[in-house]
């Protein structure tokens, strides 16, 4: 019987936790509405823009030196930065040794890759 009612502490002061404490965001009662939003009916909204990341249209592949349209480049991400290749084996050579390609004197490109484009 002393366990029944332990229990059912227990359990009583989890809903309350929930309802009213650390829990109540999860039950989705407003945590996250932000105030310098708009109206506050889509508290999220205008920060989806900020969220949203739009890549360069052209960069330079690192491995080789070529420029590279990015929607057809082969990505990368490395250190929390995105690198555009513009093959598999550019791609492959710069995540073998990023440092080599990033340092501040890096090598002539045909040495540091082996090959060439033609």
């Amino acid at each position: 019987m002393e366990s029944l009612l332990y229990l059912l502490i227990w359990v009583a002061m989890i809903f309350v936790m929930m309802r009213m404490g650390c829990g109540k965001h999860v039950m989705g009662n407003g945590h996250d509405k932000n105030p310098q939003s708009g109206s506050g009916e889509n508290p999220g909204e205008d920060n989806k823009a900020a969220l949203y990341w739009e890549p360069p249209a052209k960069d330079i592949d690192p491995a080789c030196g070529k420029a590279v349209a990015t929607s057809q480049a082969k990505p990368s991400v490395f250190e929390g930065k995105v690198y555009y290749f513009c093959s598999r084996e550019c791609r492959e050579a710069f995540e073998a040794a990023p440092d080599i390609y990033l340092s501040e004197n890096p090598k002539p490109t045909r040495e540091r890759l082996g090959h060439s484009h033609g």
